[in-house]
């Protein structure tokens, strides 16, 4: 295997350009799109690694339950300084683990929770609760929920209003939630992809952001509703759901909203900078790919020759 196993381990690094100019000069379709893209597959590729190696680190252990073959000089020859890369994953991979099985876990709790406290609430597909605490937010599910607050719309004009509940529904037509739950597993897996993560987070609003002023037909109606939204929940404490101001950056959401529309294309010209950031991000990813193919496979021909029958 050689290095390629490490390979997959840095290359998130890759991406980081892209994440930061993909907020900035792609429509945030797709920049969310891409960046989610990239971050699973990469997340994917370092996680299989790190499995590889702790394969390689279990079988140095005195008493595992791995074949005996599976210590032999040949094997550990595969993976440069076995001794600390092999040992050392086994505590990573197990971190990695625990870190993805706390995300899940605490995602699904928060939605049956929510679920729960809206069990008794009127309408199907909106819900307005009588609470003084300024917020809203999109409840994935089927249907899914536009959850709000009568304090929130009692501070808002009715254009501001109509702003905010097709801001809401574009998070849930769009799935943004799942968008959200994937970058936030890839991070965990891997901490380079940290940054990938917060890009996707303020371009999911600013995706739902667009289209808002695409159903509303007035941008300067959608950057309204944001700001005083924004200001209005000022000390609230944020839903754990896609909102209207709780992620992203208000003032850079409502500074894109007061330009004009992005143009929407499926992939940037490859002449600019996003454009040839986003070919790095692509070709790291391929490497990355093609790295633990590469080192899984490899490990495997190793391990089967070292096997006795």
């Amino acid at each position: 295997m050689g290095v390629f196993v490490f390979l997959p381990l840095v290359l998130p690094l890759s991406a980081w350009p892209v994440a930061r100019l993909a907020e900035v000069h792609l429509h945030p379709r797709t920049a969310t799109r891409l960046l989610t893209a990239v971050a699973v597959a990469m997340a994917v590729c370092s996680t299989l690694c790190l499995a590889l190696l702790m394969v390689v680190g279990t079988a140095q252990l005195p008493g595992n339950p791995l074949p005996d073959g599976w210590a032999d000089p040949e094997v550990r020859a595969a993976v440069p300084h076995d001794e600390i890369a092999g040992r050392a994953a086994i505590p990573a991979l197990a971190l990695v683990a625990a870190a993805c099985g706390h995300t899940l876990a605490r995602h699904r709790r928060v939605t049956r929770r929510a679920r729960r406290a809206l069990a008794g609430a009127p309408g199907t597909t909106v819900a307005v609760l009588p609470d003084t605490a300024p917020y809203a937010y999109a409840l994935p599910g089927t249907p899914g929920r536009v959850v709000v607050t009568s304090g929130l719309l009692d501070g808002l004009a009715p254009a501001e209003r109509r702003a905010l509940f097709a801001h809401e529904r574009a998070h849930l037509a769009a799935r943004h939630h799942r968008h959200l739950l994937a970058v936030h597993l890839a991070a965990r897996a891997n901490p380079f992809l940290w940054p990938l993560r917060t890009a996707v987070v303020y371009t999911a609003e600013r995706w739902a952001d667009e289209e808002a002023a695409r159903a509303v037909g007035d941008r300067r109606t959608v950057a309204r509703a944001i700001g005083r939204a924004a200001l209005l929940s000022r000390g609230t404490p944020a839903p754990a759901f896609a909102a209207l101001a709780a992620t992203g950056p208000v003032p850079r959401r409502v500074a894109a909203l007061l330009a004009p529309a992005p143009a929407a294309r499926t992939w940037p010209p490859a002449f600019t900078a996003v454009g040839l950031a986003a070919w790095g991000a692509a070709v790291g990813t391929l490497v990355s790919a093609m790295s633990s193919a590469n080192s899984a496979v490899t490990l495997f021909l190793i391990l089967h020759a070292a096997t006795p029958l």
